[in-house]
């Protein structure tokens, strides 16, 4: 873990003040009740009025309450809830229609976290779990979800990442080259479906979908995760059309009404 910034944790410590009472303070307030140098405080409470993570109070001169960038952020947080829950209404209501696990997943940076997740009801199953985080290129969701990506936004996460080097492995089956993920997501984003074999982990194969938002933006992918026992290109093909109507289900749940594509 790395270390904490104390201009930020200060700031946050600011902020996380507006959550009791009656949501407005004074400069002075704040002062006394984080300990803070008076200079500090002012610096602090100018730069987050300046970003409208503050604003001044009308009427009453020298008081603060939460600005509008701290809705925002709120907002998008809710946006993430609802997406959370309602992932997992759809992924209970898939698993029931194929026995098999399902998952929803978001991108952060070059991973995938889980955020949503129906168990098989097969004694052989996929060991996993809401909220864990994976390298992106080693699932299909993963693979779903970078191809849905501007090429000049997945080129600057796959430089942050990698530089020159090579993705991690997590299988002898994952991707290690840069340049292999990036062969193989055009195929991905012109089918709509990413699929994985034994590529994060020996014993499971995936296949994917995108879920889209009211915008029409990938938000997150869905994803049917088989042991390689029950797998087959039969299968795949099954799974891959279950997978794409689920995906669609919750698209439409997130109040996405135009074109999957």
């Amino acid at each position: 873990m790395g270390r904490l910034v104390p201009a930020v944790t200060r700031a946050l410590d600011i902020l996380e003040l507006f959550l009791e009472g009656d949501g407005t303070l004074s400069a002075p307030d704040i002062t006394r009740r984080l300990q803070l140098p008076r200079t500090t405080v002012h610096e602090l409470v100018t730069t987050l009025t300046a970003r409208s993570y503050l604003a001044s109070v009308p009427d009453q001169p020298g008081r603060y309450r939460l600005g509008v960038r701290a809705y925002q952020l709120g907002s998008r947080y809710a946006e993430q809830l609802d997406l959370a829950a309602e992932g997992q209404q759809v992924a209970r209501e898939v698993a029931e229609t194929c026995d098999e696990t399902v998952h929803v997943a978001v991108l952060e940076g070059l991973d995938v976290i889980y955020i949503a997740k129906v168990d098989s009801i097969h004694a052989v199953r996929m060991v996993s779990a809401a909220g864990r985080r994976l390298p992106a290129h080693c699932t299909s969701v993963g693979k779903m979800l970078l191809a849905s990506l501007p090429p000049e936004e997945l080129e600057a996460r796959l430089d942050e990442e990698t530089g020159d080097g090579a993705l991690v492995a997590m299988t002898p089956n994952s991707i290690t080259d840069p340049d292999a993920l990036r062969a193989a997501l055009p195929a991905v984003r012109a089918s709509g479906v990413a699929v994985e074999h034994r590529e994060s982990n020996p014993d499971v194969s995936c296949v994917a979908a995108p879920v889209r938002d009211s915008s029409g933006r990938v938000v997150a992918a869905l994803s049917i995760s088989v042991p390689v026992i029950r797998w087959s290109d039969a299968r795949e093909a099954e799974l891959s059309e279950l997978a794409v109507k689920g995906a669609r289900d919750l698209s439409v749940r997130l109040g996405h009404r135009g074109s999957d594509r």
